[in-house]
């Protein structure tokens, strides 16, 4: 029996990575978006406030100018939930083509589950 057990634990861990989301991790990943965004308070810098953005349609954080691109996506039913913000969050430019946002993306998988897990701590 303890055996099959070491077995099944052992297959369980090889199916695939960890979907484990640490804030702590995420708010050091964090650190380069600190340039344009802000996460624990409700301020607009070079890009928009990501304070509440975990259901926030996209493209519609007040006083902020989005481009084309960005208010489009939400005028198309795109919410930042975990799914939609992992795909951003690998690869902006290809996900909303046109997006103002410069930054290429988080290549680690990790790093973007960690990310959405310090910016959960600021959303509803």
């Amino acid at each position: 029996m303890t055996a099959v057990l070491t077995a099944m634990s052992i297959a369980s861990l090889a199916a695939g990575p960890s979907r484990a989301q640490d804030a702590a991790a995420g708010e050091k990943v964090f650190s380069q978006c600190k340039i344009c965004h802000v996460a624990d308070q409700d301020t607009n810098k070079v890009g928009p406030s990501l304070h509440g953005v975990i259901g926030r349609t996209a493209g519609t954080h007040p006083n902020f100018s989005y481009s084309p691109a960005m208010i489009k996506a939400g005028k198309d039913g795109m919410v930042w939930n975990e799914a939609n913000l992992t795909k951003y969050l690998h690869n902006p430019r290809e996900v909303v083509k046109g997006t103002k946002m410069a930054f290429a993306g988080l290549k680690k998988d990790e790093d973007v589950a960690n990310v959405i897990a310090y910016l959960k701590q600021f959303s509803k």
